[in-house]
């Protein structure tokens, strides 16, 4: 169903007028406003043992899921799939003592299993700090400038969202690539929404799959877009390049599989690097691995099985996967493909379908079933805070590309989920070959940070795009550790 069409499919054309764009300096992120990520060390007894509880509002019923990082803090979307949630943050330096920093809430935000994060800077004429979340009829945007008091600020209803409802009708999760919000709507396919100004989002189109996908997980990467599947062995690779109207790439639709070609079903997924992940919840559980960096020739890389699990979430972080798997949570060491071990487990009374990597500390969330107040769980699961630096892992479009579409945007996934407001027109850069700079926006999500010029790109131009020394962080202020850049050439003509 088309709702808007917006004419242009990338950035707006250039001003001639105005004056040459410069990059800030690659260490000049916004001030952190907490004190950033776990510091503790722990001895081996204290490791994959519970040693604290995050709470929300009053209101907080203990349905909670993922939890990010946001300028020094740790975010926590709180909310069952009904409605009523709101967001909370907190100080997480010293991991087993997290103390509350603000709150904020909702009659209708609902469960969110991904949540969007924008730092715009006073120059942008729609400055500001937000979030964007599900909502129990469509999405929510919060302004989160005010740590102690984030507020919802604009309830977006979208027509063909509804509750009650699990799986076929509402908003399962969301990825923000400023300008653009892709929204993951189960049976509706995937609907994108115009945030230029974050205050008033517009909807601007719905993709619906012609082989159905329920819709759960959806993650832009450059000019490609994964869709996984919930509950489905299903996923889809799309071409963004026109955010307004994806397209089907050809040979993009994908199974995920075990190592005998098998396909599985996942419960949810999730992009880390080239690799699509998929935390199986058929016949046992565990995660599958796909390569994506071919969008056209997806193909299997790895699988491990966990007897009797009965997966939920997956997330990576430095060669790690943390798997929540109902009934336990397990960390897997991915580093080695052909032998994948089992690190250790993590348990938390409920269904048990999150674990999120947070430094050295995993936080552990159940979805129902909790103990009062014990929905969240902080775990130790190294003995000594992270000290390594975001490494830039895969780039769309790759080094070396040619036909690259005008509209396009450029993006890296990372081996860790980086610090957003680490991301922005300065740690990352993007030139033309004669050294003149692009201005455009930046987002970070999770592992991956895109960068959107704010104008079309140049026809039969070669461009270089750099994700500066110094500049990307994850929560504990490791920065990358040398600069990294590709090249890229364009399309002959408009």
């Amino acid at each position: 169903m088309l709702l808007i069409f917006l004419a242009a499919c990338g950035g707006k054309p250039q001003d001639s007028t105005a004056p040459p764009f410069e990059f800030a300096h690659p260490t000049d992120m916004p001030s952190l406003r907490g004190l950033g990520g776990p510091t503790a060390s722990f001895d081996s007894e204290e490791l994959w043992q519970n040693c604290a509880y995050l709470e929300g509002g009053e209101n907080d019923v203990d349905h909670h899921n993922l939890v990010v990082p946001y300028r020094g803090h740790l975010l926590l979307p709180w909310a069952p799939e009904w409605g009523r949630g709101g967001l909370t943050f907190f100080e997480m330096n010293n991991p087993c003592q997290p103390e509350k920093v603000g709150e904020g809430f909702h009659e209708r935000m609902r469960e969110s299993h991904a949540i969007g994060l924008l730092h715009l800077p006073e120059t942008d004429p729609y400055s500001g700090e937000y979030a964007i979340t599900a909502g129990v009829l469509g999405i929510q945007v919060w302004d989160i400038s005010i740590v102690e008091r984030p507020e919802m600020i604009n309830y977006l209803e979208i027509e063909g969202v509804f509750y009650p409802d699990a799986y076929t009708g509402v908003v399962l999760s969301v990825f923000w690539q400023h300008p653009w919000l892709y929204v993951a709507a189960a049976d509706n396919g995937i609907f994108i929404v115009n945030t230029e100004n974050p205050k008033e989002p517009e909807l601007v189109h719905q993709h619906e799959f012609d082989v159905p996908l329920r819709a759960a997980g959806v993650f832009a990467i450059g000019n490609h877009l994964l869709v996984t599947s919930a509950e489905g062995s299903s996923a889809e690779i799309l071409d963004i390049s026109d955010p307004s109207a994806p397209q089907p790439i050809p040979g993009g639709r994908f199974d995920a599989t075990d190592s005998t070609g098998t396909a599985y079903e996942a419960y949810h997924g999730n992009l880390a690097g080239p690799w699509a992940l998929f935390a199986r919840k058929e016949n046992g559980g565990g995660v599958m691995i796909t390569d994506i960096s071919d969008p056209s020739n997806p193909s299997y890389v790895a699988d491990v099985r966990s007897e009797g699990g009965n997966s939920g979430y997956v997330f990576y972080d430095e060669g790690y996967a943390f798997l929540g798997d109902s009934n336990w949570a397990i960390v897997y060491d991915l580093r080695d493909l052909d032998n994948i071990v089992e690190v250790g487990r993590g348990n938390l009374e409920g269904d048990l379908d999150t674990m999120t990597p947070y430094g050295n500390v995993a936080i552990l969330s159940v979805d129902d079933e909790s103990v009062d107040k014990q929905s969240s769980a902080v775990m130790p699961w190294q003995s000594e805070p992270d000290t390594l630096g975001p490494v830039p892992w895969h780039f769309v479009p790759g080094d070396g590309s040619t036909n690259v579409p005008l509209g396009s945007r450029i993006g890296v996934s990372f081996n860790e989920m980086v610090e957003p407001s680490s991301a922005f027109a300065g740690s990352v850069r993007l030139y033309e070959a004669d050294g003149t700079a692009v201005d455009g926006w930046v987002t970070a999500q999770e592992n991956t940070v895109n960068y959107s010029p704010k104008i079309n790109l140049k026809p039969n131009t070669t461009y270089r795009f750099e994700v500066l020394e110094s500049g990307i962080k994850d929560i504990n202020m490791n920065a990358v550790g040398q600069t990294v850049q590709i090249e890229f050439t364009t399309v002959g003509s408009e």
